[in-house]
């Protein structure tokens, strides 16, 4: 058997971040493996939460991650227009598009023309979609006070800090984000 297939079975989730960096570096030798190590890092820990979070709270609840993340922009900025919708969850406008569409049949959304511009449709949650984030989001955030449960409150307020550095930074060299 190849040594990369051998190495591959000893691998996981957490690990493969050590052997990506040290791997990467063998074979890139100008690789930066601090960088690498905080994206991968970040990344990782990132989908992990989405997914707990997703697979915990909002799919019991018949929602994907996207119909919660749709929701919860509905419900604390409504009425609201779905291009703003998309701006505030970081979703394309494509996508809040199909989302509310879903949201919509189920009873959650309801759409309606906008006072000041007729062409424009504003999205606004029903009695029963509001009902349903605001026990959703109640579920949500017992979740992440675990999640923020390992950190003291200097800790979170630090990691806080540092994100948004990092984020702040992203400007400097024209990063891409979903606006």
């Amino acid at each position: 058997m190849p040594q990369e297939q051998t190495d591959a079975e000893h691998l996981h989730f957490w690990s493969f971040i050590d052997h990506a960096v040290e791997r990467a570096g063998r074979e890139l030798p100008g690789v930066d493996p601090l960088a690498m190590r905080l994206v991968l890092t970040l990344h990782r820990a990132a989908n992990m939460l989405v997914y707990d979070l997703e697979s915990t709270v909002h799919r019991p609840r018949g929602w994907s991650w996207p119909g919660f993340r749709v929701l919860f922009a509905v419900w604390l900025s409504g009425p609201v227009e779905a291009k703003k919708v998309a701006e505030l969850s970081g979703m394309s406008r494509a996508a809040v598009s199909a989302l509310v569409n879903t949201l919509e049949r189920d009873g959650l959304i309801s759409k309606e023309r906008a006072p000041y511009d007729g062409r424009a449709l504003q999205l606004r949650l029903t009695d029963g979609g509001l009902e349903a984030i605001t026990s959703a989001f109640q579920a949500h955030n017992e979740r992440e006070q675990e999640w923020a449960g390992s950190l003291s409150e200097e800790e979170q307020r630090m990691l806080i800090e540092l994100l948004g550095k990092l984020t702040t930074h992203s400007t400097h060299f024209d990063a891409r984000h979903r606006a």
